[in-house]
């Protein structure tokens, strides 16, 4: 019998640029409006995980059934792997042992190549398992690469990031009910989010001034707040 679960249909909606014009070349492309999301129910959702740039442990974008079906022989062009390689403890099969197969953890850029180029709808794809909120903070992050093609190749990544980390912050917030999240403890991840987003400018040895410094003024709590319907 499969374990289990909670499942919640977070709203995603379009978060405008935060950054310059030249950083996307295809901003948008799909507009992003949910995101089911699935956790554990025999305990409790993990609020104590850092958001401190690690690599999220369990969690992982899994595959829709009715979409790898569709694929119907044709050629896989998004890798996959085991979803339960990934997100344990979550039952990720069914009663009939049906395994469920997820994005394998390195193709987050290959799939938002791949679904932009083929302008498949994310959603009609993916969903997310993730237990903790470190996990689910970067399955957002990740929820908005998916929806707003990114070039990776100009070196100003550093930029691009940073509008997916505003695209999740906002999602957690709207979303806060559902999750848990207090504003104390959002306020918290906003400034650990901020600080990481630093430290990629100075890895990247690029210096923010200029015109440029009035994009970070964007990504203010209060003006992302003033961003909420």
């Amino acid at each position: 019998m499969t374990t289990p679960n909670i499942t919640v249909v977070l709203d995603t909606p379009p978060l405008p640029r935060c950054v310059p014009q030249r950083i996307f070349d295809d901003f948008g492309w799909c507009a992003s409006d949910t995101l089911e999301w699935t956790r554990p129910r025999a305990r409790p959702f993990d609020l104590s995980t850092p958001l401190d740039g690690t690599d999220p442990a369990r969690m992982v974008f899994v595959f829709h059934r009715a979409f790898l079906g569709r694929l119907d022989g044709r050629e896989d062009f998004l890798p996959r792997e085991l979803a339960k390689l990934h997100a344990f403890g979550m039952g990720l099969s069914d009663d009939a042992g049906n395994e469920d197969w997820a994005l394998a953890p390195y193709a987050i850029d290959d799939a938002t190549d791949e679904l932009w180029a083929r302008r498949i709808r994310p959603r009609d794809v993916l969903w997310l398992a993730a237990d903790n909120m470190n996990a689910l903070f970067w399955g957002l992050h990740d929820w908005s690469h998916f929806h707003n093609h990114g070039r990776f190749d100009v070196g100003e990544r550093a930029w691009t990031e940073l509008q997916c980390d505003q695209a999740a912050l906002f999602w957690m917030w709207i979303n806060r009910r559902a999750i848990g999240l207090d504003e104390p403890a959002w306020l918290r991840m906003h400034a650990d989010v901020i600080q990481g987003a630093l430290a990629r400018f100075k890895a990247e040895g690029a210096h923010v001034e200029g015109a440029d410094r009035e994009y970070l003024a964007r990504c203010t709590p209060d003006a992302l707040l003033g961003l909420v319907p």
